[in-house]
């Protein structure tokens, strides 16, 4: 499964706050880390926030393209879309 996040890095604690809307229209999951955009440390803090909230092993979360942007697409294994979206919206809200 793929998710689309856009992220914000320095944020006061790290958390998922939602869906959001670019002006091109595609939406993503608004994320904000905790952490510095150094040495890969707001990736890894993606990865292990994701799959917290997903509750899956962090083994199975991996940044598929982006890794140095704010938007990326992130790959899940191991839940279902449908299961996904539910603990994510669950959490947002």
């Amino acid at each position: 499964m793929r998710i689309a996040v856009k992220v914000t890095v320095r944020a006061r604690r790290s958390e998922i706050v939602g869906p959001v809307a670019d002006a091109g229209g595609r939406t993503a999951l608004a994320v904000r880390l905790a952490a510095r955009p150094v040495d890969g440390a707001a990736n890894a803090a993606l990865i292990a926030l994701v799959a917290a909230e997903l509750g899956v092993p962090k083994s199975a979360v991996a940044i598929g393209s982006g890794e140095k942007s704010r938007r990326k697409a992130v790959h899940v294994t191991g839940i279902t879309a449908g299961a996904a979206t539910a603990r994510l919206e669950r959490r947002a809200g």
